[in-house]
């Protein structure tokens, strides 16, 4: 590929065909490669997707043990008579069941799922597990794939039938132990959209018709796209006593008493890689935070042939300096490729800072910091070139976030009657808050004509539709109001 080559360049325009736009990023960014012929929906994950994927596993992992999870591994296949056991999870997920039948030329005796959610065979071992109070809270997580037959259109990362996620199952003594800690979860995801992956979110629970299939409650974080769309970005759910019931999980409690124990379970998958390139990812490809950027700063050296040397040697002992201060630094000194050429392959690739070093840095003893995502340019003196690189880096998150929070603040409308609420998505998009009589019923008016549906409700704490004395009616049916909704187009 000579230094001129366009395949480098974005061709498609994220404004005008996110879509193509969004897969053209995805490939030529070297995050995903689709799947085999004759296998749509998959995807391979190439490394520095997989990179990023574990920067940010590291960091929730963290926190999941630092509230007493504990990792472990169950099996990929879970017996048909397992799954029958909560009728729930059966309905809410039949037809997106891919089974295991046979095993080389024998038939097996009973079908085996290949999991989409593994409740059906975690809860039976901790009903093993759980004997007395004392075993109680009980916190398990994994993280593995799960395959679900979407029938629905692929998007890598979006939606896959096989995608990357973690799922977490614990047991408590009581509701409200329970319910604290489908909370606490629910605030540990927000810590990753908004503290690793610079993605403000909206937080609250998904309408019961929506609650993740046996569950009292499902608690849900909404990130916005700049599409317009919404992307359920992670889930906690209450699950009440349905599980413990259909699979035994008993305890002896402090009078000698058996009780039933209450659980939860929440998940974080893959898309939020998918939220992530949509956000930041531009014209000119991948945009990534620092905080999960798999090479932070690249160090780009500019020489002609008689300052080749110096050049070389400032860069390396830059480089070194930031490697020993715990910068994720490569230098890029490739002779076959012009300074112009490295520049754009970095900025397709994301890479958050980019520093220059020419003769005249050299000289003054002094360094070229550029920000990927806006291309700002900064002269550091050389002796303050680790603090200088950290604020910078702190500099780019916080553009980052700020760029998302002004779509996110931008895209939130009120709308009173249903004539308003598909007036409003479909001219802008984004989300639309308004009241709703609590009926199912009144979601279908809005999700037939433009594939809109409710994704959110604020907790009863948060809604001054529940706490605050009102007269607003439904915008649908013009019943009165109980809660506040927000309709949005969601991936």
């Amino acid at each position: 590929m000579s230094d001129d080559d366009q395949e480098l360049g974005i061709t498609e325009s994220k404004s005008h065909n996110t879509g193509e736009w969004y897969a053209e990023v995805v490939q030529k960014a070297g995050l995903a490669d689709y799947g085999p012929e004759g296998m749509s929906g998959f995807i391979v994950t190439r490394p520095r997707a997989y990179a990023v994927w574990e920067r940010l596993q590291a960091f929730l992992d963290a926190k999941f043990k630092s509230t007493g999870v504990q990792n472990a591994y169950f099996p990929l296949f879970i017996p048909e008579s397992y799954l029958e056991r909560e009728k729930d999870i059966v309905e809410g997920f039949d037809p997106e069941v891919a089974w295991v039948t046979e095993a080389g030329t024998a038939a097996l005796d009973e079908r085996l799922a290949v999991r989409p959610t593994s409740e059906s065979i975690i809860t039976p071992y901790i009903s093993q597990w759980v004997r007395s109070h004392r075993d109680l809270p009980l916190r398990v997580n994994q993280w593995c794939s799960v395959v679900r037959w979407e029938a629905t259109e692929t998007k890598p990362f979006f939606r896959t039938k096989e995608f990357l996620w973690q799922e977490g199952h614990t047991a408590h003594a009581s509701a409200e132990d329970a319910w604290s800690e489908t909370l606490m979860r629910l605030d540990q995801y927000e810590s990753v959209y908004e503290d690793c992956l610079a993605i403000p979110v909206l937080r609250g629970q998904k309408p019961d018709h929506d609650a993740f299939p046996g569950a009292e409650t499902t608690t849900t974080v909404e990130a916005l796209m700049p599409d317009g769309k919404s992307v359920q970005g992670a889930t906690s759910h209450h699950l009440g006593q349905s599980f413990a019931e259909a699979f035994d999980i008993t305890y002896v409690d402090t009078d000698e008493t058996d009780r039933t124990a209450h659980t939860t379970s929440w998940g974080l998958s893959w898309r939020a890689l998918g939220a992530l390139i949509m956000t930041h990812a531009d014209e000119q490809g991948l945009v990534l935070p620092p905080t999960v950027a798999p090479t932070q700063v690249v160090v780009v050296p500019i020489w002609q042939e008689d300052t080749k040397a110096e050049v070389h040697a400032y860069a390396e002992a830059i480089t070194a300096a930031l490697e020993d201060a715990g910068v994720r630094v490569d230098l890029d000194d490739r002779d076959e490729r012009n300074p112009g050429f490295k520049f754009n392959e970095h900025e397709l690739n994301g890479i958050p800072l980019r520093v220059e070093i020419g003769p005249n840095e050299v000289t003054d003893e002094e360094l070229t910091v550029v920000h990927r995502p806006d291309g700002e340019r900064t002269v550091e003196a050389r002796a303050d070139v680790e603090a200088a690189v950290e604020s910078h880096l702190e500099a780019v998150y916080a553009k980052l976030y700020a760029a998302a929070e002004e779509t996110l603040d931008g895209a939130v409308r009120e709308a009173d009657d249903r004539a308003a609420i598909l007036g409003t998505l479909g001219r802008h998009g984004g989300y639309v808050k308004t009241p709703w009589c609590g009926d199912e019923a009144c979601e279908e008016p809005i999700k037939e004509p433009i594939a809109a549906e409710i994704v959110m409700v604020p907790f009863e704490s948060d809604d001054p539709l529940v706490t605050d004395d009102h007269d607003e009616t439904c915008a649908v049916c013009d019943a009165p109001a109980e809660r506040t909704a927000y309709f949005a187009k969601s991936y």
